[in-house]
């Protein structure tokens, strides 16, 4: 597909300004493309020192040196563009900014694991992260987002692999990595990302009910303090490789997943 249009011009909306979301947009930006994100009202990402989504509080965020502004509507997107930042707006059906910004690429970040309303017609390219997404039904693109040997593949046909419900390793742990509460209530940290913990420090409470890592490391990602939470929900991870920086930096996963999507936007366009 041609479009009248330098690829440094394409308009790429982008669904969801989490972990994942954040390192595909940052990539993208540094690429010289034109990006908007959408999010909830009230993002609940764990790695939050790299996720744009803080913006919606704190009004910007800055990861690895690029900044995303948090705008209350589709109108302020181009001044926001003007300063060389990310606009983000709370739109999750994105509607209301698809019709007004009529993106080139929209990309499905959400990583949901399935689909929860994007369609192939929502513009001349959409791409889907993850499974939950088939290439040439829902999306025309795929990339694939399990770790492994095929991290970042572009796929035009058919579906990323499926979800395993373990999360990837990293210094030879899965499971025990996570953090996650045995108790719906209100969340509430001891430790702040960056921090150093031993196996068996409580990292927060959930209202009484304690949070106990179950592997020594740094706290590679925190939920917000004062945030409802579910029983068995995430709460944040430990990166047993206890090296504080990767904190505070995109993971080679998110890389990995927006280089992808890269190849797969010049592919689109330059085919």
């Amino acid at each position: 597909m041609k479009l009248e249009k330098r690829v440094d011009e394409l308009i790429i909306l982008i669904r969801g300004a989490g972990e994942m979301a954040s390192g595909v947009a940052h990539r993208l930006h540094q690429s010289h493309f034109k990006i908007c994100m959408l999010e909830i009202s009230q993002p609940l990402a764990v790695r939050r020192e790299v996720s744009f989504c803080e913006a919606i509080y704190d009004g910007e965020k800055e990861v690895e040196g690029v900044r995303a502004k948090f705008i209350s509507k589709p109108e302020q997107i181009q001044s926001v563009w003007k300063t060389e930042k990310i606009p983000l707006l709370t739109d999750p059906d994105l509607k209301k900014t698809k019709h007004f910004l009529k993106p080139d690429v929209l990309i499905d970040a959400i990583m949901a694991k399935k689909n929860l309303g994007t369609q192939i017609n929502d513009a001349p390219l959409v791409i889907g992260l993850g499974p939950g997404f088939t290439a040439g039904k829902d999306v025309h693109t795929v990339i694939e987002t399990n770790r492994g040997h095929h991290l970042g593949k572009v796929i035009q046909n058919g579906t990323a692999e499926p979800d395993t419900g373990i999360p990837g390793e990293i210094g030879g742990y899965t499971v025990e990595r996570v953090l996650r509460t045995m108790k719906k209530g209100t969340f509430r940290p001891y430790k702040e990302i960056g921090d150093r913990i031993n196996k068996g420090s409580v990292v927060a409470v959930v209202d009484d009910f304690p949070v106990i890592a179950e592997i020594s490391g740094v706290v590679r990602g925190l939920l917000r303090e004062g945030v409802e939470v579910k029983k068995g929900m995430k709460v944040g991870d430990i990166d047993p490789r206890g090296k504080r920086e990767l904190c505070f930096t995109i993971s080679d996963k998110a890389r990995s997943i927006g280089g992808g999507v890269l190849e797969a936007i010049l592919y689109w366009f330059n085919k």
